[in-house]
């Protein structure tokens, strides 16, 4: 059995051919131009569909697909997706559906990340974890007896936006100090150049000072990896904010494992053990037997095969 899975971000369009218990058979990837709307969006979709299905020459069960923004119970409808112009509340389904004549199924970016590592990753000999994908924001998504919690209404598991400051930094959430402010790519670099100003003669001072704005958390990763103590202090700060925000998820959810993802996890150690610790002293005690936290290796892969995932299991 062959879905299509596809995952749509503001940049790029992902495709992807994939095959039930095999994995991949196919990937694509072109520019979203969502600057030039909804429309042509939706085009250019169908045509990566339409290339992936002419060049192996399978007949998919139907599509799959990941996106940024508020999903309808249904997997019908997206509501007001961020980085997609012109969107406001979309049928996608209906518009890829008449594009290519395959059934479509849509589900939030985070949650099919989440879906893909229980089907094909790290998260398969779990019934139930939850996923922190660390990438320009902070999402995610939860996994309940293998399948996606999704809440009353389809939006459950804005992971990113669990508050664990109210006098902390602004992010993208409504109110300060959401656990997005601390370990999104772009709040955590801007956090890192306030830190490295303050040490004129350190080398990422010398290596940054002119642009900042080239500083980026992997810089942070190689440094500590030199033995760098002000990268190892702002990635081992910025985890125990992560090991708060774990506290509140296991708190609340019971659920004990803890899958993370995404370009800022690839800093590693350097994150995860602060994580690990602080999450550690501050758990109910009941609440530590079990509890973990794993990286996913698939990375950006997760989504698209969970897309897929979603097609094989709605169509």
């Amino acid at each position: 059995m062959i879905s299509v899975g596809i995952d749509l971000g503001g940049t790029n369009i992902k495709a992807a051919l994939v095959h039930k218990t095999d994995g991949f058979i196919d990937t694509i990837s072109l520019p979203t131009h969502a600057e030039m709307g909804k429309d042509h969006v939706f085009d250019r979709i169908a045509m990566a569909i339409d290339e992936l299905i002419e060049n192996n020459d399978v007949k998919p069960i139907g599509i799959g697909m990941g996106l940024p923004g508020m999903v309808s119970l249904d997997r019908q409808t997206v509501k007001n997706p961020p980085n997609l112009t012109g969107w406001k509340v979309e049928n996608v389904s209906k518009e890829l559906k008449k594009r290519t004549g395959l059934d479509c199924v849509i589900e939030n970016d985070g949650n099919l990340a989440a879906l893909g590592s229980a089907r094909f990753g790290a998260g398969t000999g779990f019934d139930s974890f939850i996923m922190i994908t660390l990438g320009t924001g902070v999402g995610g998504g939860i996994i309940f007896k293998k399948k996606i919690y999704r809440g009353t209404t389809g939006m459950a598991a804005e992971l990113g936006h669990v508050i664990i400051d109210y006098h902390g930094p602004l992010s993208n959430s409504n109110t300060r100090g959401g656990i997005e402010a601390y370990l999104g790519q772009r709040f955590l670099s801007r956090y890192a150049a306030d830190r490295i100003r303050q040490h004129p003669d350190n080398t990422l001072f010398k290596t940054f000072s002119k642009d900042f704005d080239l500083l980026e958390p992997v810089d942070l990763y190689h440094a500590a990896k030199d033995g760098n103590e002000l990268a190892i202090d702002i990635l081992k700060k910025t985890g125990e904010k992560l090991g708060y925000a774990i506290v509140n998820y296991v708190h609340i959810l019971d659920i004990k494992k803890i899958i993370v993802s995404g370009g800022v996890a690839k800093a590693g150690k350097f994150i995860f053990e602060p994580a690990k610790e602080t999450a550690s002293q501050l758990l109910m005690p009941p609440f530590l037997e079990g509890f973990d936290i794993i990286y996913e290796t698939l990375g950006n892969k997760a989504a698209l095969l969970g897309a897929a995932s979603l097609a094989f299991e709605e169509l």
